[in-house]
């Protein structure tokens, strides 16, 4: 175990047995055998955590000549949630644009179907109230939720848990809702769906700074924000300010995603955002004709194509994701260290 200190997680700059991600850790012949525990299912650092652990033990220690590493995740759970909601999520990640067309609401249903393909459990709200998008992505354009006990029963595809208000209307008939009623069907999808517990909440919002992204970021304890652009600098001048509200209200930004590069909007203006604005860059999403296919017709490209460049970044994006928001949840708990003295 004391070699095993010397391992650090190269995100949150601590050792994995003082984070107690080593678990069940016995020796048998000449094989080291443990549990690591990771902060995600999906977490992009496996083949690290391997190889600094084969290096920390391996020639090391005496008779130490082979390691069998278990894997586990348990993500962290952001207690403000908990304070605040009563419904057991453990976080809430939010998906936002400064202007519509960027390609959010593809980036969320992607982003929701790799989390759930890497293990962890997740739902998916459709913020957008008045044009909601998430139903036809899902391919459940005609689903209705059932109802028991008083509460809706959310619905699956992709095994991603969903609600929208697509789910509640017919497509011809359009949502006229006020800022007060945008509130409430939005608190409503919270308190009023069977979610279950769920490992990441991610939350589709409309585009720009107007009522519904105020009111989730001003009434829901959010773990961070993801901000999806193009790269063109027409639309980075519109996720200057969504970030910028964001901000003001103390939200984390959890990073910028590059949606729709390639040769028709150009490439690396989201990159080039990140590091103007000192926030993580999540990854760069191409111009891919597929991904708008299976999008009309509720195929998610990560899961039809993983290995289509644009599948490959979305899978990529979800590591990227659920690494941060494990980082920006441990660092902001409130925990108070307990020395035991022997």
């Amino acid at each position: 175990m004391a070699a095993l200190s010397t391992v650090i997680e190269p995100e949150l700059h601590n050792d994995i047995v003082s984070l107690n991600m080593v678990r069940d850790l016995t020796v048998e012949d000449n094989t080291a055998k443990f549990t690591l525990v990771l902060t995600t299912p999906a977490c992009p650092l496996k083949d690290v955590f391997l190889q600094r652990c084969e290096q920390a033990l391996i020639g090391k220690v005496d008779g130490i000549e082979k390691i069998d590493i278990k894997w586990d995740a348990k993500v962290p759970t952001d207690r403000r949630i908990h304070g605040r909601l009563d419904v057991p999520m453990n976080s809430l990640i939010a998906v936002a644009s400064g202007k519509g067309g960027v390609g959010k609401s593809t980036v969320s249903m992607n982003l929701a179907v790799s989390l759930a393909e890497a293990g962890a459990s997740v739902g998916l709200i459709d913020a957008d109230i008045l044009n909601p998008n998430i139903p036809m992505m899902a391919g459940l354009g005609h689903g209705r939720p059932k109802v028991e006990d008083d509460k809706m029963v959310p619905l699956d595809a992709y095994g991603v848990k969903l609600m929208s208000t697509g789910f509640l209307t017919t497509p011809d008939k359009p949502m006229i809702l006020r800022g007060p009623m945008l509130h409430s069907a939005i608190r409503q999808f919270f308190t009023d769906v069977h979610w279950g517990k769920l490992d990441y909440m991610i939350v589709d919002l409309p585009p720009g700074t107007g009522d519904a992204p105020l009111s989730l970021a001003q009434s829901f304890p959010l773990t961070g924000v993801i901000i999806v652009t193009q790269p063109q600098e027409v639309a980075l001048s519109d996720a200057i300010r969504s970030i910028a509200m964001f901000e003001k209200l103390n939200v984390p930004i959890l990073g910028i995603v590059e949606n729709m590069a390639g040769d028709f909007f150009g490439e690396g203006g989201g990159e080039r955002l990140a590091e103007e604005r000192g926030v993580p860059f999540l990854g760069r999403i191409p111009l891919d004709a597929e991904v708008r296919i299976g999008g009309d017709y509720g195929r998610p490209i990560s899961v039809t194509q993983p290995d289509n460049p644009a599948g490959q970044a979305f899978h990529a994006l979800a590591q990227a994701v659920a690494a941060r928001a494990s980082v920006v949840m441990l660092q902001s708990a409130d925990v108070i260290p307990i020395n035991v003295i022997s």
